[in-house]
């Protein structure tokens, strides 16, 4: 269930419903409540792909969205953390 930080349940509840994470989906809709939907929809496709960063790459961006663990994931191990984050 969406906690009190949660700006946009109804989006909120759409994007877990698509298998995102709960803090995925808490920034989606917290992004979509400050932003407006249209202007959130907009702003995807702009960062270089996962397979072609270097795993230096992946593990800064691990760090930045703080998966745990990171250190120790093999580059398709990161890959998968930060699509499914």
């Amino acid at each position: 269930m969406a906690g009190s930080s949660v700006k946009d349940k109804k989006t909120y509840e759409k994007v877990k419903e698509s298998g995102a994470s709960k803090e995925k989906a808490a920034r989606v809709a917290n992004a979509s409540a400050a932003q407006g939907r249209k202007k959130v929809a907009k702003k995807g496709g702009k960062s270089s792909k996962y397979d072609d960063m270097s795993k230096e790459e992946l593990l800064a961006r691990a760090k930045k969205v703080g998966i745990k663990g990171r250190s120790k994931m093999k580059k398709k191990d990161l890959v998968d953390a930060l699509r499914n984050h």
